[in-house]
């Protein structure tokens, strides 16, 4: 009897715990999201272009998605953001309520500097990119720098990053080590926006970054001189005549690996999540993303903040990390080599 009674009591307490669980495993998307927050975690600190963006895009997206979730942002800035894209795998929810903005730059450090940082962007789910990076190299105006053969001839040019494998410091290293720009980088900056104070105190020359995050008073008033450009395509905002750096390449070696060290450049301000994710979620995480992409009043509250919006798909982001994930073993070893 009391055995009976003890198997009786044990199949009710499992058959409670079976049914508390069971709506996080059947419930629809909407029925998750409904009263959840999603959270864009942020790999640099605020008032910077990834941070702007990402706030852009959490005012918005809430709407589109199923359940209409708040999003909020939280930053969490370190080694140039990666300490953000892991934490995604290592200690954040994998349910879907957690979406990581970060530097495109670490997917190429991911090839040439395996060891350092540890992770696979294969391995992510991709939500997908608000816009292309066009990257800029450009000097402050008080330097007299007009021209590509005047940068070049330049004794020392001192950069900022906020780490290594970071945009801007793949593009110091690429000026550095494979066109034999004399560039200093000094690292550990917390994002862009403590570069740009050390730019207008003199204590940095310059930056090379995403044009969309250079500050518009900069631009109207002259205060800077972009040099060279890092995508073949032309943005509709850059000044005419600026030109691309593959255009001084003299070797195919320099061709190719500066095709692979600015691949990543084509997913600008990406945003992605865990594997780990249930498919519907991802599902329908992708296409809240793109019909933002389309919202009407998120884009006319990214262009009155000059944030350009030129986005690619979750499924698109994917099939581009595809591609430099292929790249074969010689660039891959010589790109090592120019991230050193």
């Amino acid at each position: 009897m009391h055995v009976r009674l003890c198997q009786t009591a044990c199949l009710l307490t499992v058959a409670l715990a079976a049914s508390a669980s069971a709506p996080a495993v059947g419930q629809t998307p909407a029925e998750f999201y409904k009263g959840r927050n999603i959270t864009i975690l942020v790999g640099f600190s605020p008032g910077g272009g990834y941070d702007q963006y990402a706030r852009v895009l959490s005012r918005h997206m809430g709407r589109h998605v199923p359940g209409a979730p708040d999003v909020i942002v939280q930053n969490l800035p370190g080694a140039g953001s990666l300490n953000a894209v892991r934490q995604i795998e290592a200690t954040q929810a994998k349910d879907g309520t957690v979406i990581g903005a970060f530097n495109p730059g670490l997917i190429t450090e991911s090839l040439t500097d395996p060891v350092r940082t540890k992770f696979n962007f294969s391995d992510v789910a991709w939500v997908g990119s608000i816009t292309r990076d066009f990257r800029v190299c450009y000097l402050w105006a008080k330097l007299d720098v007009k021209s590509w053969d005047d940068f070049i001839k330049r004794k020392e040019v001192i950069f900022g990053g906020t780490g290594k494998g970071t945009g801007n410091y793949v593009n110091g290293a690429i000026l550095r080590n494979l066109f034999g720009v004399n560039v200093k980088q000094v690292l550990g900056f917390p994002g862009s926006a403590e570069q740009r104070l050390a730019i207008e105190r003199g204590e940095l020359d310059g930056d090379c970054g995403s044009w969309s995050s250079v500050p518009t008073e900069w631009i109207r008033d002259n205060k800077i001189t972009p040099i060279v450009t890092f995508s073949p395509v032309e943005s509709p905002d850059l000044p005419k005549g600026v030109p691309y750096l593959g255009k001084f390449a003299t070797t195919d070696e320099q061709r190719d690996v500066l095709e692979l060290l600015s691949a990543a450049g084509e997913l600008g301000r990406p945003f992605i999540m865990s594997k780990a994710v249930p498919a519907d979620r991802l599902q329908a995480m992708r296409k809240a993303f793109d019909e933002t992409m389309s919202d009407a009043a998120f884009l006319s509250e990214a262009q009155k903040q000059l944030l350009p919006v030129n986005p690619i798909g979750g499924a698109d982001a994917e099939a581009i990390i595809g591609k430099i994930y292929r790249s074969s073993p010689a660039v891959v070893a010589r790109a090592k080599e120019v991230m050193e």
